[in-house]
């Protein structure tokens, strides 16, 4: 009985020590920059410590302080907050002695009604199904580590996390709400739901769960559990990840680590990124000019463009919300097609300005992107709010447009080689001397 106590009490303390003492670490081994392409020694990381690039500072590779424990119980408590965001009301709209009671999943079904079926899938992808998924998956990977157990299909789950983060987009979606809070206010009355105020909480839970996950020590661990190697030394016959930041050997086309395309730099990279970023641009034209939302009531029919919703709301005393409208869906992709074009422009010719500016520009313009998306989901909820024989909303043909800028512009900054201004930086260096 004596050695049954102890048996259970070292399983227990083992059990405890995974959660609070620094066995989660990094081994001694060399990275190179996603950004400069600079070769930095990492030395053994414990839990809470972290490294970033001395050339360029962007961060290289951490480990959380406590790493299983927060993200378990983040992403969890987000699975259960979305259950309750999609089956809880939404928003209520009364207006001349009726109402309409609105909930996410009734919104996505309007839309499909009215044969906008993009908008509507966009709207479920960016907001439930991309979040369902890397919460499942999450929880998944994780409790597989945390159970030192083999699971079937671990690795895959892991590459998909990576890929699936920068399309959650629940926090874009609540601020749309607000925004379209004010347009809505013009002509009717709302009352939020439950749903409505569990939604800012689910927005931080997510981006918590994801900022938990540091890609190159999760790939370390899953890998570990699979007796795989990921340190590979840094040598003339291997190329250093831009995704994972691993060592590969130059006989693998895709990594071995994390399935991301493998090369020195991206190939064809400035051709590619200018040609999205060309497509977005001949698409920004008719997503102006064109009609965005068309709304209809029994005394008159109005058809608005971005910039003529922009002024009518300035002139009507919203000016704030006129703002925000504008840096979302002219300034900032405005801003983000002239970054993109300096951007190339300096990798291909000369550089416009100083190296370090412009890596953080870069940064900036990759950044930002997907919160252009607000006039999308604020068209959305227009849309589904205004439904009746009474007023109705329906996008315009500029919407699609739109839609597919932010994509396009998104996908130009994902394709762009970073490294290749700072090989023009050092070639120009060298040419000054």
């Amino acid at each position: 009985m004596r050695l049954m106590n102890r048996f259970v009490y070292r399983h227990f303390t083992r059990k405890w020590n995974k959660f609070y003492t620094p066995t989660a670490t990094l081994p001694t081994h060399t990275v190179d920059c996603p950004e400069c392409g600079l070769r930095t020694e990492i030395p053994k990381l414990r839990q809470g410590q972290e490294a970033s690039c001395p050339r360029c500072h962007h961060h290289l590779v951490r480990i959380e302080p406590e790493p299983y424990p927060i993200v378990l119980a983040c992403a969890m408590g987000a699975l259960i907050l979305i259950g309750f965001v999609y089956s809880l009301p939404f928003i209520t709209v009364h207006m001349t002695g009726m109402f309409t009671q609105l909930t996410l999943p009734k919104m996505l079904y309007e839309l499909l009604l009215a044969d906008w079926g993009f908008l509507g899938l966009t709207m479920f992808a960016l907001t439930f199904g991309a979040p369902v998924i890397f919460l499942l998956l999450s929880i998944y990977v994780y409790s597989g580590l945390l159970r030192e157990k083999r699971q079937p299909y671990l690795l895959t789950a892991m590459r998909m996390i990576t890929r699936l983060r920068q399309w959650i987009m629940v926090d874009v979606f609540f601020i749309s709400m607000l925004v379209a809070n004010i347009k809505i206010q013009a002509v009717a009355s709302i009352s939020f739901g439950y749903a409505f105020w569990l939604m800012p909480f689910l927005a931080i839970l997510l981006l918590r769960t994801s900022v938990g996950m540091p890609t190159h020590w999760m790939y370390y661990q899953v890998h570990k559990y699979h007796n795989n190697q990921t340190l590979f030394q840094a040598a003339d016959d291997t190329i250093c990840c831009t995704r994972c930041l691993y060592f590969r050997p130059r006989s693998e086309t895709a990594c071995g680590v994390c399935d991301s395309e493998l090369f020195d730099r991206r190939p064809h990279s400035l051709k590619i990124s200018f040609q999205l970023l060309l497509a977005a641009m001949i698409l920004y034209l008719p997503a102006n000019f064109l009609p965005i939302m068309i709304s209809q009531n029994p005394m008159e029919q109005g058809i608005s463009t971005i910039m003529s919703g922009i002024v009518y709301m300035w002139n009507d005393g919203d000016k704030f919300i006129a703002a925000i409208i504008f840096s979302a869906s002219i300034a900032v992709p405005t801003l983000k097609i002239v970054s993109m074009l300096v951007l190339l422009f300096s990798a291909r010719f000369r550089l416009l300005l100083p190296i370090e500016k412009l890596s953080v520009q870069y940064r900036l313009t990759e950044a930002v992107g997907r919160w252009s998306m607000i006039d999308i989901f604020v068209i959305i909820i227009m849309m589904t709010t205004f439904h009746t024989n009474i007023a109705r909303v329906t996008p315009g043909p500029a919407a699609i447009y739109f839609c597919l800028v932010v994509i396009l512009t998104m996908l130009s900054a994902y394709f762009f080689d970073v490294r290749l201004l700072w090989d023009k930086a050092q070639f120009e260096k060298h040419n000054d001397k």
